[in-house]
């Protein structure tokens, strides 16, 4: 069993590289949800949505986000009655937002509700979110805090990030499946996802960096900086101004205590060295994913980099 940290379009794309390379029962994906929030009255989970969709093969191709070919008819009308949209929510994705409230409503648990909708999508790996508890991700500025999304989409992530919280963790507890799997697994690899608001929640849940950290299998982190800059997203500008090196060799510190190998771009292979001095075997390669090949090419990349350091600790 594999199972891979995500949060984001990145994270996304090696998961949906290691559902090339490997069985659907041997692939778990646990995912960030401290993006979640309401709006319309439904309960939104972008991170989620964001890898099923692409696990599922439907994903908006151009943005990484949303489902391809999508329409906005609901929106439109929703902004005919003044409703301000900034959030834009297609017409499939309003579909999978429905469903997933009522089913909370009804009194199913996230990780049953995320469940029944891979299983409507044909997705075959598991996945799971962080946690069943509402957790939220508060971005802190020099004008005050603002919600998450508030700050990545209605403000197009441009304030100064001069703090991070996650809202409601200390109630969060990894479920019983995230546990399960974690203490079954084979590897445990880190995608190339924003180490502040997308792993850094997962990790901040109570018990899981334990959870992750006693689990006997290799742990393989991937960088998401690349020469010193984020494919997309803010994740660069975020490190610098929390007072990060914005490098890999800034993500291996961020990793540490956690992970025993990392996979670095080809530019950024002078900083193996430096990474390998705090304790990290390093492995350097092509990690820009710009197609399902080289999505494929990648997670078979860190599956064997992780077998060789299983066999290395051995």
């Amino acid at each position: 069993m594999i199972v891979a940290l995500a949060g984001g379009v990145g994270g996304a794309k090696l998961a949906h590289g290691l559902a090339q390379c490997l069985t659907p029962e041997n692939l778990t994906v646990i995912v960030n949800t401290a993006d979640d929030f309401e709006i319309y009255g439904l309960r939104v989970c972008p991170d989620l949505d964001t890898v099923m969709y692409t696990l599922a093969g439907i994903a908006n191709a151009v943005t990484g986000w949303g489902v391809a070919d999508d329409t906005f008819v609901a929106l439109e009308m929703l902004r005919t009655y003044g409703e301000d949209t900034w959030f834009q929510i297609g017409d499939k994705d309003f579909a999978t937002d429905i469903l997933r409230t009522r089913m909370l409503a009804a009194g199913r648990t996230l990780t049953e509700a995320t469940r029944a909708l891979c299983t409507g999508l044909g997705i075959g790996p598991a996945l799971l979110p962080m946690c069943d508890q509402p957790v939220a991700t508060v971005i802190q500025t020099a004008d005050g805090e603002l919600d998450f999304q508030e700050y990545f989409v209605r403000q197009h992530h441009e304030p100064t990030v001069t703090g991070v919280r996650y809202r409601d963790i200390e109630t969060a507890r990894p479920s019983e499946p995230v546990l399960a799997t974690l203490a079954e697994a084979e590897a445990i690899v880190l995608c190339p996802s924003n180490p502040i608001v997308s792993i850094g929640p997962i990790l901040a849940v109570p018990g899981m960096r334990n959870a992750i950290i006693t689990s006997a299998a290799p742990k393989v982190a991937v960088s998401p900086i690349v020469a010193g800059s984020a494919l997309r997203g803010p994740a660069d500008r975020m490190l610098e101004s929390l007072g990060h090196e914005v490098s890999a060799h800034g993500i291996a510190k961020l990793y540490a205590d956690l992970v025993q190998g990392m996979v670095i771009d080809e530019a950024d292979a002078a900083l193996a060295a430096p990474i390998r001095g705090l304790g990290m075997e390093v492995l350097a390669a092509q990690t820009v994913m710009r197609d399902d090949r080289s999505r494929e090419s990648l997670a078979g990349t860190v599956l064997n980099f992780a077998t060789s350091l299983k066999v290395a600790a051995g």
